[in-house]
């Protein structure tokens, strides 16, 4: 997945047309955002944010009835395959800064190339053009976050609904990769998690953080402001970073029950930012 903070972005489309599969359209069904999380079971520990994301954006999908769908960071790892499309009944264009990155990704796909924080994204992608726009471990590497969610929301059909996967302040990990020199960052990362060298299937990209908080008083106000009319924060506790460092490891568990225990919003690892347009 391509950091979005690059500083020298490309906006040249690729493929700028997705298919329309054969599909029944989903029905809308009743209920809000929340609704659908608490229907899947929402728990505030980590693990359920990784195993539950694509079944929130299938149930997102169901509830409110989203086919046309942009994968922000998609690249080289899509959410769905090629075969849950027909399945599912969705069209889906894949987002990166890297025409790199979205090569590696299967052909099946539409595929958008452009820094989707940039001031001409709207020009670039077109507005109103989809009904639900994603993203995982993405919104950290973005400078302008506020700029983002802008064009999220401009690029979004009425009633289209956004859901971002992030990692947050202040939990400690996080903050030591933001006060870390990005190459000291970097050479630790690739110590203690292989796959994530540059060559490997998840490499490391700076991250700044921007606005990425698991508390409600920074995002909401700014989500409504831009013109979402709902608004959630799920926040989760817990991480792996330091499983492999005995002592830090206890006494890091320790705080982090602590802290989910007390709804500690400071000391999140990571959120789901849904809005609905």
């Amino acid at each position: 997945m391509a950091s979005l903070g690059d500083p020298t972005p490309k906006a040249a489309p690729m493929n700028m047309h997705p298919t329309f599969l054969d599909a029944q359209a989903l029905a809308p069904a009743p209920g809000g955002l929340r609704a659908v999380a608490d229907g899947l079971g929402y728990s505030s520990d980590w693990n359920w944010a990784w195993e539950n994301y694509k079944p929130m954006v299938l149930a997102l999908a169901q509830a409110h009835g989203l086919r046309r769908h942009i994968e922000i960071g998609g690249g080289r790892d899509p959410l769905f395959t090629p075969d849950e499309l027909g399945r599912h009944g969705f069209a889906v264009t894949l987002n990166d800064i890297s025409e790199h990155e979205l090569m590696l990704a299967p052909p099946a796909f539409a595929k958008l190339c452009c820094d989707i924080a940039a001031p001409d994204t709207v020009a670039t992608v077109g507005r109103e053009r989809f009904d639900f726009a994603y993203c995982r471990m993405v919104m950290e590497h973005v400078p302008d976050v506020a700029r983002m969610w802008r064009n999220v929301h401009d690029i979004l059909a009425p009633g289209g609904v956004a859901l971002s996967f992030f990692p947050t302040l202040f939990a400690p990990p996080f903050v030591l990769n933001e006060l870390m020199p990005e190459r000291l960052s970097r050479a630790v990362v690739h110590t203690l998690f292989p796959d994530r060298h540059d060559d490997g299937d998840n490499p490391k990209f700076p991250a700044h953080y921007n606005l990425c908080r698991g508390s409600e008083a920074p995002l909401v106000p700014l989500l409504r402001e831009i013109g979402f009319r709902e608004v959630i924060v799920l926040p989760f506790y817990g991480y792996s970073y330091f499983w492999k460092i005995p002592v830090v490891k206890q006494v890091d568990a320790a705080f982090t029950r602590l802290a989910r225990a007390r709804d500690w919003r400071t000391f999140t690892s990571f959120a789901y930012v849904v809005a609905r347009k």
